[in-house]
């Protein structure tokens, strides 16, 4: 779960983002509905210290205007739009700002559960930002085993969040490349202090660009892939691609839509195309096509 004080950050910064001007008696007001509050005004040096926080995490500045009654707003909120992590935390954590109707209606507003694996976030997150290894205690799914439990050093990248685990990215010297393990099957973890230089050239944004999900193997070609959506499982895919590469062609037939993607074709890949059903036909290449159909004979096989 989040820590306590980084969702006063988001707090704050999203009730500032979403109000007019405001004296730090306004602020007080609100703060006192909020969860994280304990229903208690905070602290003037509190409320300062949350606004450095705020600046060193999201990159914005909270500001006071002496001119018109020392009221406070975010100076930069454009720096937000350049910033795809801000927006996840502020999408994903913030609730509404009228707290005494939302608890009201806490009976008939369930929320998706927050991702797994997050009691190692901050102590990964510190060892990212300091340049240091970490030592991991991890257990795949398929090695359940006491004895197949491992044990590695680890140089922290990049983490990602994908269908609501949390990964993390880095180097393992042993292996000598890059692989990326689940949180949620780290058994334990030691900040060490043994430091790494992180490679100049590195983007994480690049190294998944060619990928659904988070198996990466450069081994694999980029593949062009052609899928038909049936009904409104294009109307689906319009509003949230399976891939940012996704291009729509043009379709005489309104009872499906065509659509094209240029990536590597993975586990991952044809585990989000199987999971649309009988909304998605795959056209090419015909290798995948033919993996679609082993699987799907595979799955009609269980119910026979």
């Amino acid at each position: 779960m989040i820590s306590k004080t980084y969702y006063r950050y988001i707090w704050l910064l999203d009730m500032l983002l979403n109000s007019d001007l405001l004296t730090i008696d306004e602020i007080n007001m609100l703060w006192e509905d909020c969860p994280a509050s304990d229903g208690r005004p905070i602290p003037l040096r509190t409320f300062h210290e949350h606004r450095k926080g705020i600046k060193e995490m999201f990159g914005v500045e909270i500001v006071c205007d002496r001119s018109h009654g020392n009221v406070y707003y975010v100076k930069n909120p454009e720096v937000l739009d350049e910033q795809s992590l801000s927006k996840w935390l502020l999408r994903n954590y913030s609730i509404p700002q009228d707290f005494t109707t939302f608890n009201a209606m806490k009976d008939r507003i369930l929320l998706e559960e927050i991702p797994l694996g997050t009691s190692f976030l901050n102590d990964i997150i510190e060892a990212m930002k300091q340049n240091v290894e970490l030592q991991v205690d991890y257990q795949r799914y398929e090695s359940m085993k006491e004895e197949h439990l491992q044990t590695f050093h680890i140089q922290p990248y990049a983490l990602r969040v994908f269908n609501r685990r949390w990964y993390l990215l880095g180097y393992l010297k042993k292996q000598e490349g890059l692989r990326t393990i689940a949180l949620d099957r780290i058994l334990g973890l030691k900040v060490l202090k043994n430091s790494f230089k992180l490679p100049e050239d590195f983007d994480v944004r690049k190294y998944f660009a060619d990928v659904v999900g988070i198996f990466v193997n450069k081994d694999l070609p980029i593949t062009k892939v052609k899928i038909r959506a049936y009904g409104i499982q294009a109307e689906y895919l319009r509003s949230t691609p399976l891939h940012k590469s996704q291009s729509e062609g043009r379709s005489k037939y309104r009872e499906f839509a065509e659509f094209s993607y240029r990536l590597c074709v993975t586990p991952e890949l044809v585990s989000q195309l199987l999971a649309m059903g009988d909304k998605v036909e795959v056209l090419k290449p015909k290798v995948l096509r033919e993996e679609m159909k082993e699987k799907i004979n595979k799955m009609f096989n269980f119910y026979k």
